[in-house]
């Protein structure tokens, strides 16, 4: 039987509530989205409440107010941050008693053609003044999780050639498919999913692999992992206790590289939308862990100046395998959104690395950690360099390999 949009949308929205956050009686409930996506807010709200949330408050945010910033503002507004803001949204997070929830939907290519230097000091001081929200997150300090909205503008940047009518409900159908809330029953059906994940994860984790090792067009590169790697995917408990899933949707198997110990050339297999432009053709060269050499055939000064944050944005913080055949690369759609995007194609993250991808670290100093291998940095930004055509071997302590995927897909 056929479900009318507003069902869907309402299963949706239950799906966020119930598998993405997991959210419990007596926790609040913080979320941040585009004003274009009210009504999937309202019927999130709706059943965070039935949930027994105490409070839900929603950050909505405007981007056409953001692209004024950057036609009229004065030179010295592209290095300010609402510090206070991400400042009681930490304090918020940091007891685990109130959720997050991310709602995104923005047009990938907002800010294309603005001054790549005003960007770069926007994001700078944007990122340094969201550190204390962006670690707790990072920490798993509470339940969070990511999803996505149809918007005109993000709508129109998928589907260029449609009337945006059209647009948009080919993006929300795209969505529900993705996310699974077209099933019957889309709870039950991420219990399983995540079910599946959790076995993938094992398996890699029973491996102890000391290296992974990938072959490519453009792409001839070793990423070594830190000793006590511990790979992840699907669901997670967070430190409050609560098992919730981050991402919806999402493919992966996820871990931790060594900050010094990638060496090679990479090159990315799908645009990357950052901070509202739209980056594409990276090749970059690993040397000791560190990009020496970085280039994009579009939004090369974007790209460049997002790598030169902090020392630790030229180093990966993530390395994330996703089989070629999974439901959004079979979906034949580049949603220039990463959280769709990464899905579609294995990838590596620079930057911030996520602590529940190492042993142990809820005990480790700051320095400690940086011993280990683990990167630090105010940014984390994903890129794919998946495809149909690469292959992955897995590199065991003693140098011994073998096949982990081949043309995309798990070896099983």
């Amino acid at each position: 039987m056929s479900q009318s949009h507003a069902q869907l949308i309402d299963k949706y929205a239950e799906l966020t509530i119930k598998a993405g956050l997991n959210l419990q009686a007596g926790q609040q409930l913080l979320i941040t989205a585009p004003i274009e996506a009210v009504d999937l807010v309202r019927r999130v709200t709706h059943h965070a409440y039935q949930a027994g949330a105490t409070l839900v408050t929603t950050l909505f945010n405007d981007e056409q107010a953001a692209l004024m910033r950057y036609q009229l503002g004065q030179d010295a507004s592209f290095d300010a941050a609402p510090g206070w803001l991400f400042n009681g949204m930490a304090e918020a997070f940091r007891d685990g008693k109130c959720a997050r929830l991310a709602i995104i939907g923005e047009d990938p290519a907002l800010l294309s053609g603005q001054d790549p230097e005003k960007l770069s000091r926007a994001n700078r001081a944007r990122s340094r003044a969201y550190k204390p929200v962006i670690e707790l997150i990072t920490t798993f300090t509470t339940n969070w999780c990511i999803i996505s909205a149809a918007t005109p503008s993000h709508a129109r940047n998928v589907f260029p050639g449609l009337p945006e009518e059209q647009a948009m409900a080919a993006l929300w159908q795209a969505i529900f498919k993705c996310t699974r809330a077209d099933q019957p029953d889309p709870v039950a059906a991420w219990a399983a999913h995540s079910a599946a994940l959790h076995a993938r994860v094992k398996r890699m984790n029973e491996k102890r692999y000391a290296a992974l090792k990938y072959k490519g067009p453009g792409t001839d590169f070793t990423l070594g992992l830190v000793d006590d790697h511990v790979w992840a995917g699907g669901g997670s408990v967070s430190r409050n206790g609560i098992l919730c899933n981050p991402n919806i949707p999402t493919e992966e198997v996820f871990s931790m590289p060594h900050r010094e110990r990638v060496d090679g050339v990479v090159r990315s297999t799908k645009p990357l939308s950052y901070q509202g432009s739209l980056i594409d053709g990276i090749e970059v060269t690993f040397e000791k862990g560190r990009i020496v050499k970085g280039t994009a055939a579009k939004g090369a000064d974007v790209f460049r100046k997002m790598i030169e944050t902090d020392d630790g944005a030229a180093r990966l913080g993530e390395v994330a395998l996703v089989p070629h055949s999974s439901p959004i690369s079979a979906s034949g759609i580049v949603f220039n959104e990463t959280l769709y995007d990464e899905n579609a194609a294995s990838h590596i993250a620079v930057g911030q690395a996520y602590a529940q991808n190492m042993a142990g670290t809820a005990e480790m100093s700051a320095e400690e950690k940086l011993a280990k291998g683990m990167n630090t940095s105010l940014v984390h930004v994903d890129w794919m360099i998946g495809s149909g055509e690469l292959n992955v071997d897995g590199v065991f302590k003693d140098g011994k390999t073998e096949p982990l995927m081949r043309k995309g897909e798990w070896v099983d």
